[in-house]
């Protein structure tokens, strides 16, 4: 997604705008160092910066990260105009918010899409569109007439309802009935945004928001599920974010939402060992290997380990290198050390 215009940019580091966090980042040429848009440190003169979309490209161009905004942290809770828009959606997801409704609400309609799009992997109206499709759906499934059903869902016509089920789900309305979907949902924590999958029959993913591999999962789950991936909730959903709050709030040391994940023989023996891994204790790769029957197999338990698609439940985090050092995290080693610490804690 490219970058907000220079003036824009400009504009919201000057405001200290929390609104663009995560949205690009500023590196100053005479300190070495990038923040956030919102940080509170002296504002540098515009002739010395420079704008990067993601944090990994500042460091890549050789700047560190600032000691004040830390923003290689990931932001725990989003913007309060995207709450609202989320808030607003789930309460009448018929509506056709379009680029004048965000206008009259005061926000602009760029930076919505420029947003959606970086945190939730598709821009703002794409969201809505899916929203609708996805309430549709299940009014489907529950037996609700399809006049009904695309009247009632902001379509004009039954052909253009018929056309957009169709892209979204694969066929048309009256043979969906029966099927399945995945719905996907944003869940906030202490360590940064999460998103979680399901299908009717429990959870089958989550990761933050920001870990690279979250496109090739998504793909691994239409490959394995044969169905469409949308936003919406469900009762495994609401359990989840449930069960995650207790989690952070130190008053839960297991799960119990029901969990689904499809893989290789291989993988789910490792994944199912790795839900053997108590909260407060840690494991090698080799001990895995070991539970697993499979003494030999330590480099592949640990690709198994970092294809895991169901973070913190799944805890591949417990998983750490034969000489006690923490190895590598698809959710960023500073999350692993802190969800240990959390754990640790709970003991």
């Amino acid at each position: 997604m490219a970058l907000p215009s220079t003036t824009e940019m400009h504009r919201a580091y000057m405001r200290k705008d929390t609104s663009y966090d995560g949205v690009f980042y500023l590196a100053v040429r005479t300190t070495g160092i990038f923040c956030r848009p919102s940080c509170t440190a002296r504002k540098p003169l515009a002739k010395n910066v420079e704008f990067f979309p993601s944090t990994k490209e500042a460091i890549f161009a050789g700047y560190r990260p600032c000691k004040v905004c830390k923003p290689m942290e990931a932001i725990g809770t989003p913007p309060e105009w995207v709450g609202i828009l989320l808030s607003t959606i789930e309460r009448d997801p018929t509506v056709r918010y379009s680029d004048s409704y965000l206008r009259k609400k005061g926000i602009e309609p760029s930076r919505a899409r420029r947003f959606f799009f970086k945190n939730y992997g598709m821009t703002f109206q794409a969201y809505c569109r899916g929203r609708r499709l996805g309430k549709s759906f299940e009014q489907i499934r529950n037996g609700v007439d399809l006049d009904d059903v695309a009247l009632g869902y902001g379509y004009n016509s039954h052909s253009g309802f018929r056309d957009a089920f169709a892209k979204t789900f694969g066929k048309a309305p009256r043979e969906s009935r029966n099927d399945d979907s995945i719905v996907t949902s944003w869940i906030e924590s202490p360590y940064g945004p999460l998103v979680a999958a399901a299908t009717s029959e429990g959870i089958c993913l989550l990761e933050f928001t920001d870990r690279r591999m979250l496109d090739n999962q998504f793909k691994r789950l239409r490959k394995y599920f044969r169905c469409a991936i949308i936003p919406g909730e469900n009762m495994h959903i609401v359990q989840l974010k449930k069960e995650l709050k207790e989690y952070f709030d130190e008053k839960r040391k297991t799960f119990s939402v029901n969990l689904v994940f499809p893989g290789s023989p291989f993988e789910q023996q490792v994944w199912n060992a790795l839900l053997k891994i108590s909260a407060g204790q840690t494991a090698s790769y080799e001990d895995v290997a070991r539970m697993i029957g499979k003494p030999k197999s330590s480099r592949a338990v640990g690709r198994a380990n970092g294809m895991n698609r169901i973070a913190i439940v799944i805890p591949c985090h417990r998983v750490v290198n034969k000489n006690g050092e923490l190895g590598g995290y698809g959710g960023g080693v500073w999350r692993k050390k802190m969800l240990l610490e959390l754990e640790k804690n709970k003991n």
